[in-house]
């Protein structure tokens, strides 16, 4: 999981400084994330899929599909 989020955040070239600010968190506490240092909160994973427009089981590697699901 935590490669994904790293490889999605590096092929939009941002830095981890620019997701923590998206984030509303510390460049710290993002690249815990994307270590895996720490659990990624429910309400941050969500934001991460929206701003990657893909899924939740994508980056939780659930599913090979980037796209995300539609909404109905």
């Amino acid at each position: 999981m935590y490669q994904r989020i790293r490889d999605l955040r590096e092929d939009k070239d941002l830095t981890q400084t620019q997701m923590a600010e998206y984030l509303q968190c510390s460049q710290r506490i993002y690249s815990n994330y994307e270590r895996g240092d720490v659990d990624i909160p429910t309400a941050i994973l969500i934001k991460l899929a929206d701003f990657h427009m893909t899924s939740t089981d994508y980056l939780l590697n659930r599913t090979n599909q980037k796209k995300p699901y539609s909404k109905s």
